[in-house]
């Protein structure tokens, strides 16, 4: 059986959520200005840009404010999550794929389709 882990690449991961994300370049989720400096990578996933907003001081990275954030699971794994709950599998079955324990995959999915609802919900 293939690892689907070993077949997707975080930096690719990350490069597509900016894209969808910031698709007219980075802008601070404070203020919204696009005076934004780099400040490194972030210390666990280092293909995850940190910013800094000249126009209001606000630090952020590229999933601050995002449903993706504060969570210590790579990208990927959010991202193959998904996936799996695309091919309507259990969340035991996803934990089981993912390598996870049952309570992280229950919460992860319930937040992925949190954020599903919100993205859809017409006063966003």
């Amino acid at each position: 059986m293939v690892n689907l882990q070993q077949l997707i690449d975080d930096a690719k991961c990350i490069a597509v959520v900016c894209e969808l994300r910031w698709p007219d370049g980075v802008r601070c989720p404070k203020c919204g200005s696009s005076a934004v400096k780099k400040r490194g990578f972030h210390t666990h996933q280092a293909h995850r840009q940190r910013y800094e907003c000249q126009g209001c001081g606000q630090q952020f990275d590229d999933l601050s404010g995002t449903i993706f954030e504060g969570h210590h699971q790579p990208l990927r794994v959010w991202v193959l999550c998904l996936y799996f709950m695309g091919l309507n599998l259990s969340n035991e079955q996803i934990a089981a794929e993912l390598d996870l324990a049952p309570g992280d995959a229950q919460a992860m999915t319930s937040q992925l389709r949190q954020g599903i609802v919100e993205k859809k919900s017409p006063s966003n």
